[in-house]
């Protein structure tokens, strides 16, 4: 009988508190919030990181969830699996690529020589400075396997003719050479090689400075602009 009257004076109290408790004084605990396309970003900063620290092959979407603090299940809104998130990443870089070249190429106020040694230097700076982006855009783990995404796609794409583009002009006038050579070669020819070839060179600086063989950023910044003059050709 004591047992169910202490009970029953403990709910009429609980029931008084409640009554009078003031929603004013009440503090609540915030929680993460997430506007649309806010997540996405949260995901693919987050998945830079875990990337950073334990290699791609370490990368899942379960972990990315926890470092994100969100549910397991939060990735796959964005995401259809493992790769998808690679390739979104590599495209996110590829974007901010494809702007920093665009936009140096367009400025006025730059001659052909200056636009030419940004390109070539901020093509290394760019790979200096998003090792793990870098590897995405350019590495074996999507491109080799043929796992690229459409949406990778539509921005890669446009990235590299913009590149082919911008030889062109640079051969037209005069900065860099253009071999015009008779026979089954056309016009275009010259300046798809040539892209490859500077392609191929600021690529192989880059990588030799995220693998760890170059270390020193003085040396870097000389060995681009060693290879700025190698490439622009003298002009009378």
């Amino acid at each position: 009988m004591q047992a169910r009257l202490s009970s029953y004076f403990d709910t009429v109290k609980m029931c008084w508190y409640i009554a009078t408790m003031n929603p004013s004084n009440v503090v609540e605990i915030p929680r993460p919030s997430y506007h649309h396309g806010d997540l996405r970003q949260a995901l693919l900063k987050a998945a830079k990181e875990l990337i950073a620290e334990a290699g791609i092959e370490n990368l899942s979407l379960r972990k990315l969830a926890e470092r994100a603090g969100v549910s397991r299940t939060a990735p796959y809104h964005h995401f259809s699996d493992k790769n998808d998130l690679l390739c979104a990443i590599a495209a996110e870089g590829f974007r901010r690529r494809h702007q920093s070249a665009k936009a140096t190429f367009e400025n006025p106020r730059l001659t052909p020589e200056q636009k030419f040694e940004d390109f070539i230097c901020g093509y290394v700076r760019f790979a200096a400075e998003n090792p793990e982006e870098y590897e995405l855009m350019f590495g074996r783990s999507i491109w080799k396997q043929a796992n690229s995404t459409q949406e990778l796609r539509d921005v890669a794409y446009p990235c590299f003719q913009h590149q082919l583009e911008m030889i062109r002009n640079w051969q037209e006038v005069g900065l860099l050479a253009s071999d015009s050579v008779s026979g089954d070669s056309v016009a275009g020819d010259s300046a798809l090689r040539t892209s490859q070839v500077i392609w191929g060179a600021v690529h192989g600086i880059a990588k030799l400075l995220i693998d760890g063989i170059y270390t020193d950023a003085a040396q870097i910044e000389e060995i681009s602009q060693c290879a700025v003059k190698l490439f622009i050709q003298k002009r009378s």
